[in-house]
């Protein structure tokens, strides 16, 4: 009789259920699971015996094959490093991950926050004089709220925090599955590792929900994977979420400096405010990289100007975005053209560093300081 044959589809350490086909002349088994062969010692018995026939001499191969067989119903996912589910999550909503943040125990995060810019001497008077209004007083509390997320890192322990991370992915991906919350394929995204919280130094989950912000919503959808083409270019590439973290890095700042403090009060609104501001600006810093041929290496001064405008004409940026967004609906915008930028994607700078929202000194509004 033939020695018996034996095929594992897949890994071991990555098979949760597989099938094993056993092969010989006579026999054909399908379909056991892995705890059933480790109950039946399907593979010890293969390498010790079948049918009389007793290898003289078992390899180190096979050995080792045995020891991993029998290691895996000991592996376990780790939670933050695999999908916990065969089953996709449920995709969250900015509103109810909004919620989230508005009904949990924010109180360590919210002492560490600094809602205004402090001015002294000349720079606090020209303000008082010249600057922007300040927030209406019924409006504080919601400020308050953003700075206090902007505080918040990202646990992938908590399933909240895991179903935001999972919602961006599929919906800038279109993939219809959930993936591992640390991987390279965080880096295809634009992130600089495999662990996307390491990137949100000086914005906190802020940033995360500026991205579901304005991937759940079809005609921001849009725009984001306009921009994510744009960032893939092959000439033009630049990290995606990474620059994301950056202009939510810069809502952050023009908030603290009262610069959005008279849309707020318009509006007597300040999420909304502070997300359109976010999409705005992103837009505007896409369109500037695509029609001046901007590269990786101009991203310093680009996001310097950027801050600065963004600052200066908060009104401006949000009636640009108005109109892109009407021309959306209406099927007329688009942001790239005809312009080629899905070519060969190249690695993506890993040059951009952080500051911490609260470790700033006090400057004058017209300082700028960059991620």
């Amino acid at each position: 009789m033939d020695r018996l044959k034996v095929c594992l589809l897949g890994p071991l350490h990555h098979v949760t259920r597989t099938t094993v086909l056993w092969l010989s002349e006579e026999f054909l088994i399908t379909a056991l699971q892995i705890s059933a062969l480790k109950s039946y010692s399907v593979l010890r018995a293969l390498t010790t015996e079948a049918n009389g026939w007793a290898p003289a001499v078992v390899s180190t191969e096979v050995l080792r094959a045995q020891e991993e067989w029998e290691a895996v119903d000991n592996i376990q996912p780790e939670t933050g490093s695999q999908a916990s589910s065969e089953q996709p999550a449920q995709l969250i909503s900015f509103s109810e991950a909004l919620q989230y943040f508005q009904t949990a125990d924010l109180s360590s995060f919210k002492k560490r926050i600094q809602p205004t810019i402090r001015r002294t001497g000349l720079a606090a008077l020209r303000h008082c004089l010249f600057g922007p209004p300040k927030l209406h007083q019924g409006l504080r509390e919601e400020r308050d709220l953003v700075l206090t997320i902007a505080q918040c890192g990202l646990d992938s322990r908590d399933p909240v925090h895991g179903r935001v991370l999972q919602t961006i992915y599929r919906k800038l991906t279109g993939s219809k599955f959930d993936c591992a919350l640390h991987g390279d394929h965080w880096e295809d995204l634009g992130f600089q590792g495999a662990n996307p919280a390491t990137d949100l130094r000086g914005a906190g989950f802020l940033a995360l929900l500026h991205l579901l912000y304005l991937v759940m919503d079809s005609k921001t959808l849009l725009m984001a994977q306009e921009i994510l083409r744009l960032s893939r270019h092959h000439i033009q590439q630049f990290p995606f979420c990474l620059m994301s973290v950056n202009i939510t890095r810069i809502a952050i700042q023009a908030l603290r400096e009262e610069c959005l403090s008279r849309e707020c009060n318009r509006q007597q609104k300040v999420i909304p405010v502070v997300n359109s501001f976010y999409a705005a600006t992103f837009l505007h810093l896409a369109h500037v990289w695509r029609t001046q041929q901007k590269t990786i290496s101009d991203s310093g001064f680009v996001l310097k100007d950027l801050e600065v405008l963004a600052k200066k004409s908060p009104r401006r940026l949000l009636k640009t975005l108005e109109s892109y967004l009407a021309g959306v609906s209406k099927g007329q915008a688009s942001l790239l053209g005809a312009q080629k930028c899905c070519g060969p994607q190249a690695p993506h700078s890993k040059e951009l560093t952080f500051t911490g929202v609260c470790d700033l000194l006090p400057r004058s509004s017209e300082d700028t300081w960059l991620i």
